[in-house]
């Protein structure tokens, strides 16, 4: 049997959130920081068996015929599940062996077992004073319902002895505990002594307080195992036509809770009695993913880890870089109009952006400002920013995406309060999600157009490397207003000459740029492809890139996540290289770049080679004309390309080895910080 020749999208998945696990593993990142990327690995996972793997299982069991299920997505599935177990296992001996450097260093996780005279005295203060009122049972052999329970949360499952009145026989309850995540963190830091810091999981407070929590009830003995669950995440919005988009994804947030356990990981030591019972209570089956893992889960509140006063053990902080065309008293408006400005976050400041809005909210030249908003900072800058440009009379429209996964909630509140303060706030159509990140600003001095490859978010700006090109082409600036129109109308045709956008012609234009790759290097002609993307798992485009490679096109890729491209499958893709990179910073722009016979072209945007961007979202990539940031977006490619600490070989295995070129060391985000300031002349 030949090997494949592409990836199914869920198992590369797999792959790329493996790379983050391993990244915890390594010695030469800080130590806290290799906690918040067991956290990062955890939290990854939640939402994918809540999204994809629940998809995923409805389609196999939509259909109660064995015979007429998918043996494909059976398959698949049946893989994710011994991956997730083999990670699982992984993940707890890399949580063990960070627990003992931790010591090394004098910070001690402890649990309830491990406490001093002072720490258990603490811990009965908090249970008193705080702790008392925040934990609520269920008994359930008392017949509690389990129908309203979030998988957000923790649970303690107590196996509980207590003897029967008349007999005096021992009698067997089972409870859960819902840990109080919301009114306390998950890691408590307890009273220690000298230089030493100790810190308990709140299970293990909880633990401790058990026979204060059931005192009265006459239970003699406790045991308890942690546990958690995932709950299918899809929304089943009814077709009323009758009832708006936002009461329908209102409505639909509220009923997630609700969705059906598909995945359910427990203490292993668990009693097995208690586990049948939890199993049958919870309607586990053999298409769920049932993981036996530590004593600890639900461990992406590692990211919150405490700082324990150790900056020492933690990455160094950066300063952004100056940006020349934007650090003066001076316009920032009429720089743009002078020469396109290009940012890169987080090695440049997000304030650049909201100096724009700010400068376009209380400009007398500007009329109007438009912008797409897929996901919002907790405390928005943006939308303080806008809310200031309709109070000073500028006509101001807002595209807000209501079905950005798990941000629901969050959209629908802003857009009540930007409709209250006059902002017109569109909602698009149902089925067809915006995901481009474009700001179009109306001035009788000149508008002007910002194209990002990320959301307008101050804080996803600190962590996700995302690019940013304010332009004043006309073309171009006229082209992004005519998006806006687009996703007003969205059954209109609307024609773009300069502007990628789908659905109506990005599928038609990638294969344009491809085919003229191919068609050069058939001819003799140099032929390359440089691309910098999160995903790949368009069937077509990757068959379409294995054409090229076959053809003599050299294919270097940057891919951080999803990749169904297979790479060293001889003359079809041996001049296919594609490397991932996990650090500090999540790698999250699009830059692509074609040879075109030695006259490059170069595009940034915000979508990835996969269907759903490709076919059923309204997307956008820009061409980038400005030779310095052509060699600046180059530039980002190319150290990428060359790095050879945290840059690991995608090829379809799963091995996920650093690639090692021989070369001294090159850490691609440390050496653009580095670039970056040593443009601005700040270091």
């Amino acid at each position: 049997m030949g090997a494949k020749t592409t990836l199914d999208r869920d198992i590369s998945w797999m792959y790329f959130n493996h790379r983050i696990l391993q990244e915890a593993q390594r010695d030469n990142v800080p130590l806290l920081e290799r906690l918040k990327f067991l956290g990062i690995y955890s939290n990854n996972l939640d939402e994918f068996f809540r999204v994809r793997v629940s998809t995923m299982k409805r389609i196999v069991e939509y259909d109660n015929e064995p015979q007429n299920r998918p043996a494909s997505t059976i398959r698949e599935l049946r893989e994710i599940t011994r991956l997730t177990k083999d990670y699982s296992q992984e993940f707890d001996e890399t949580f063990e062996n960070l627990k003992g450097k931790l010591a090394s260093e004098g910070i001690f996780i402890v649990n309830e077992q491990q406490l001093t005279d002072e720490q258990q005295r603490y811990i009965r203060t908090v249970y008193r004073t705080d702790l008392n009122s925040a934990t609520y049972p269920l008994i359930m052999t008392q017949g509690s319902k389990l129908d309203e329970l979030t998988d957000s949360s923790i649970y303690l499952s107590i196996k509980m002895i207590r003897r029967n009145a008349a007999t005096g026989k021992p009698v067997r309850d089972f409870a859960l505990i819902e840990l109080p995540t919301r009114e306390f963190d998950r890691f408590i830091v307890l009273p220690s002594d000298g230089d030493t810091t100790c810190i308990i999981f709140l299970d293990d407070v909880v633990r401790f307080c058990l026979p204060f929590i059931f005192a009265g009830l006459g239970y003699e003995s406790f045991e308890a195992y942690t546990l958690k669950f995932t709950r299918d995440a899809e929304m089943a919005l009814d077709g009323d036509i009758d009832e708006g988009l936002v009461e329908k994804v209102a409505r639909g947030v509220k009923n997630r809770k609700k969705g059906e356990a598909i995945r359910f990981v427990y203490d292993q030591r668990m009693p097995e009695e208690m586990l049948r019972y939890l199993k049958r209570k919870f309607r586990i089956d053999r298409y769920d993913a049932c993981v036996g893992g530590s004593r600890y889960h639900n461990m992406k509140d590692l990211m919150a880890f405490p700082d324990c006063s150790r900056s020492d053990l933690k990455f160094e902080k950066r300063v952004p870089a100056p940006v020349p065309s934007m650090d003066s008293l001076g316009s920032a408006l009429d720089e743009i109009r002078r020469r396109d400005v290009f940012m890169h976050y987080p090695y440049h400041s997000f304030s650049n952006y909201i100096k724009v809005l700010r400068e376009a909210a209380l400009s007398r030249d500007v009329r109007s400002i438009k912008t797409t908003v897929y996901r919002l900072a907790k405390d928005s800058k943006v939308v303080k920013a806008l809310i200031c440009a309709a109070k000073h009379g500028k006509k101001v429209t807002v595209m807000v995406e209501l079905m950005a996964r798990f941000d629901e909630a969050s959209n629908i509140g802003w857009s009540k309060k930007m409709q209250d303060a006059g902002i017109q706030v569109l909602f698009g159509v149902e089925g067809l999600k915006v995901h481009c990140k474009l700001t179009h600003i109306a001035s009788t001095k000149g508008n002007v157009a910002c194209i990002s490859t990320g959301n307008f978010h101050e804080g996803n700006a600190r962590t996700y490397t995302d690019t940013v090109l304010f332009t004043a082409d006309k073309t171009i600036v006229r082209e992004v207003d005519r998006v806006f129109e687009f996703i007003h109308q969205p059954y209109k045709t609307i024609a773009f000459r300069k502007l990628i956008v789908s659905p109506q012609g990005m599928r038609k234009k990638l294969y344009a740029l491809i085919n003229n790759e191919i068609f050069n290097a058939k001819n003799g002609k140099e032929a390359y492809i440089l691309c910098k993307i999160n995903h790949i798992t368009d069937a077509k485009i990757v068959q379409k890139l294995y054409e090229a490679s076959a053809a003599g096109v050299s294919i270097r890729l940057l891919v951080r996540g999803n990749c169904s491209l297979v790479a060293g499958l001889g003359p079809k893709s041996d001049r296919i290289e594609i490397r991932g990179i996990i650090d500090r910073y999540l790698e999250h722009a699009r830059i692509l770049i074609f040879c075109n016979g030695g006259d490059e072209q170069y595009y940034i945007g915000s979508a990835d080679w996969m269907p759903r961007n490709i076919d059923h979202r309204i997307e956008a990539y820009a061409p980038v004309y400005d030779p310095e940031i052509r060699r600046e977006l180059k530039t980002i490619v190319e150290f990428g390309l060359a790095d050879n600490v945290a840059a690991r070989i995608v090829d379809g295995t799963g091995r996920n080895r650093i690639y090692d070129n021989g070369e001294p060391p090159f850490r691609s985000q440390q050496k653009l910080y580095e670039h970056y300031h040593d443009l601005s002349g700040d270091l």
